[in-house]
């Protein structure tokens, strides 16, 4: 499902209109990829078209070529670049194709670029050491459009610290109440879906909108009378539970973008038993030197998997540090464990009353019961 954030689209369309390229920055499950899509829509298809580097983003050669064959007809005639003759040739036809192609009746061309970081692929190739460097250079002198998207918020501040000034952050906001208010609407439930709920799922989502749709699937399983979202996000983050497997695909994925995997995991892990802890307090938990360790930290870093504040390091998702503690053990969670600690979550997350219906789950909780499958916030001026 498109997940729809009409004051978030607003407001990438008001910097659009200023002449300036939007990045949007969130975490996994933030809703980047609707975002894009729905931008898509709104443009139509002759005149936009949504790219995901994350699956183009294989030799350039061959990425050149997938961008173009996907493109509107009329942006494939006009923007069509020299057949390329080696890797650097390829990249320069990419690049010429997002400045000289043009939509329907020769108007600019908007390329909505998902996971844009991800052309840092191609510096494994001859003559394309910068490539990163180089795209964001390219397309801020193009005349086309641009929305440019990536889950990694502090590589891409570091790649935008020396670029133009056209470049503008946007951080993805959490969703609100009305926001998750839409998502049930998208799901055609016709029953009451009171306020409160929907403020305990934006809660308990850590406003995220992938989150919060699973979550809404896992409220819309139960019976209309017994809704409850602490014991809905207890049975989607059971061992079989689709928030289970989303924080595990966010989980491992930004592990593997980092280094030091086994090292990683055990900070991870230790940070689950308690946030919040310094370098040393870190160091002696994992019984390695300070040096080492801070290495590990600033790895985790770079793939946003934590934060710092005051020299203490905490989860950047908290809702990712829950599924570590259930579900980074040799063995599975148990219902009690799942529920205890949903209940801490809630506790945590300064939702009223979240914790109390999660601590005493009625008897349609006491059972594994069948889940229906499926921050930062503010503008940011690069200048």
């Amino acid at each position: 499902m498109i997940v729809e954030r009409p004051a978030l689209e607003r407001r990438v369309l008001e910097s659009m209109d200023a002449g300036r390229i939007p990045v949007v920055l969130g975490g996994c499950a933030a809703g980047r990829t609707s975002l894009l899509l729905r931008l898509q829509s709104l443009f139509g298809g002759d005149r936009a078209q949504y790219i995901d580097f994350a699956a183009a983003a294989t030799t350039p050669e061959r990425c050149v070529a997938a961008v173009i064959g996907s493109g509107p007809a009329a942006a494939r005639a006009s923007g069509m670049p020299p057949a390329p003759r080696n890797a650097k040739g390829a990249f320069d036809g990419l690049t010429h194709y997002f400045s000289s192609a043009t939509g329907d009746a020769s108007v600019p061309m908007t390329f909505l670029i998902d996971e844009v970081l991800d052309v840092r692929t191609f510096e494994s190739f001859p003559g394309l050491r910068h490539v990163q460097r180089d795209l964001i250079t390219r397309i801020a002198a193009s005349p086309n459009a641009f929305v440019l998207t990536s889950r990694f918020t502090a590589r891409a501040h570091r790649l935008l610290r020396d670029a133009p000034a056209r470049f503008e952050v946007i951080h993805m906001p959490g969703l609100s109440t009305e926001d998750v208010n839409l998502l049930v609407r998208q799901s055609n439930d016709d029953t009451a879906w009171p306020a409160a709920l929907a403020a305990d799922v934006a809660t308990l989502s850590v406003g995220r909108a992938g989150y919060a749709k699973l979550l809404v699937d896992a409220v819309l399983a139960q019976p209309a009378h017994r809704r409850n979202a602490p014991l809905a996000l207890a049975a989607a983050l059971g061992p079989d539970g689709s928030l289970t497997a989303r924080c595990r695909e966010s989980y491992e994925f930004r592990l593997h973008r980092a280094r030091g995997y086994g090292a990683l995991k055990a900070i991870l892990g230790v940070l689950a038993e308690q946030e919040g802890l310094t370098l040393t307090e870190i160091s002696q938990r994992l019984h390695r030197t300070p040096g080492s360790t801070k290495d590990y930290l600033s790895w985790l870093e770079d793939v946003d998997l934590v934060t710092v504040h005051r020299k203490r390091y905490t989860f950047d998702d908290p809702l990712l540090r829950l599924f570590v503690r259930l579900h980074a053990q040799p063995v599975p969670p148990t219902t009690d464990d799942v529920t205890r600690e949903v209940a801490i979550f809630a506790t945590e997350a300064s939702a009223p009353g979240l914790a109390a219906t999660a601590a005493t789950p009625g008897p349609a909780a006491e059972t594994k019961a069948p889940v229906a499958v499926g921050d930062r916030s503010g503008i940011i001026e690069i200048d």
